[in-house]
């Protein structure tokens, strides 16, 4: 048996159309609401009225615009897709989900970025891609190497939805207290739907409740700019909050002091990190309680008096209205590279009191750790996935009754 095939002989692109009419919003994926580094897909914005691709549950998804991107969905559903992404289907002797891991690796986005054209937008070539070498298994050897990576991926599939449905209560209470100020009052009634008094507040321009008051940010947490050079503990593992890291995994990324170059920013319990690069991308980090944290000097740190107050400046930070006033106030040459000032993010001002604040911190503080520690959680799913899959695919673990041909590197740390 040859040890590869090339993927135009376990899968082909579909041929299948169908028209938008026919499906709802939700089953519409475009390049537009398929996440970067594996990380699948989100509802799209708009459904067009037009012929698309149509495309089964099992099938596999992957966007043909600027590949180095890697974005790829398993389908989990029947939907149409834009002609800019390719829908595999895999052939007779060829399990999906196998097909689909085959394709997960790195080595077939890099394999696309080679035969790709244009510069600013590249775009894979059909037939080149299907030159991609896949190993070639038994049907049966397949489906054990898709079984034993699936549960990790089930595993963060479900974090994931945990984690949306937390977040839409989170926003949606913020809302209810502090856009509509219907916060529970002394008798535990929604304070202005019960008629709670309301006064205008000049700064704000607009009415808050009789008690509360306009206050900036500054007034409320401190910026730290507490710092360290890693390379002065060359053999210690700091989890690093960068840029890169967030934008792949969300959390942090575990690095020796001697592989960082510059001075980086100690984070410590009661902290949040706001980018000040390009707000708009809403990066914002709420740290758990861990040793050894530091972050980027791209993040302004802000430093809470305590962890009800941290919970609290968390949901101001993700909140439309204050990324949308750091968008509108950062400058930059490049409209790729903007940044708000710090100053300027904290001149931002809000309606405050700060009882209520604290108690709203206390009430959602279990809300937001559990996010916090799912993420963290996925990123160490993502990597334990990451470093077992070319292992399969090379014959260097055990899987049920498949032989291994190097078991002695499976053994690893990872």
């Amino acid at each position: 048996m040859r040890e590869y095939v090339i993927l135009d002989d376990a899968a082909f692109y579909s041929e299948d159309r169908i028209h938008s009419s026919n499906i709802s919003k939700e089953d519409y994926v475009t390049t537009d609401n398929m996440l970067p580094n594996k990380g699948g897909i989100v509802s799209a914005l708009k459904l067009p009225n037009a012929t698309l691709i149509a495309f089964k549950k099992g099938d596999i998804l992957v966007a043909n615009i600027r590949p180095y991107l890697k974005k790829i969905w398993f389908a989990t559903k029947d939907g149409g897709c834009s002609p800019d992404v390719l829908v595999f289907k895999s052939k007779n002797g060829y399990d999906s989900k196998f097909l689909y891991y085959s394709l997960f690796r790195d080595d077939f986005f890099h394999h696309m970025m080679k035969g790709s054209k244009g510069t600013k937008m590249p775009r894979g070539e059909k037939s080149q891609i299907l030159k991609f070498h896949i190993p070639n298994y038994l049907p049966s050897t397949q489906k054990l190497i898709a079984a034993a990576l699936s549960p990790l991926d089930s595993k963060i599939d479900i974090n994931i939805r945990i984690n949306n449905t937390l977040e839409t209560f989170a926003r949606t209470l913020y809302n209810y207290w502090f856009i509509q100020f219907d916060f529970p009052d002394k008798n535990g009634n929604p304070y202005k739907s019960s008629g709670g008094k309301m006064v205008w507040n000049k700064k704000l321009k607009r009415e808050i409740p009789a008690e509360w008051e306009a206050k900036n940010l500054a007034d409320i947490v401190d910026i730290s700019n507490e710092s360290l050079n890693p390379m002065d503990y060359p053999d210690k593992e700091f989890k690093h909050y960068s840029i890169p890291a967030f934008d792949e995994s969300g959390t942090f990324k575990i690095e020796k002091g001697v592989e960082i170059k510059s001075n980086k920013y100690i984070v410590t319990n009661t902290d949040i990190l706001v980018s000040k690069l390009n707000p708009w991308f809403r990066r914002v980090i709420f740290p758990t309680k861990m040793d050894d944290l530091i972050c980027s000097t791209e993040f302004v740190v802000w430093r809470a008096r305590n962890t009800a107050i941290k919970n609290y400046i968390y949901m101001i930070a993700r909140d439309t209205s204050f990324v949308t006033y750091c968008t509108q106030s950062a400058t930059g040459t490049s409209n790729s590279h903007k940044r708000v000032n710090p100053a300027v993010m904290m001149d931002y001002s809000i309606a405050y009191n700060n009882n209520i604040a604290e108690l709203f911190g206390s009430i959602l503080g279990p809300t937001i750790m559990m996010c916090a520690k799912n993420q963290v959680e996925n990123n160490q799913l993502s990597n334990l996935r990451d470093w077992l899959l070319p292992m399969l695919m090379n014959k260097q673990v055990l899987v049920g009754n498949y032989e291994a041909s190097n078991a002695k590197s499976a053994s690893t740390s990872f």
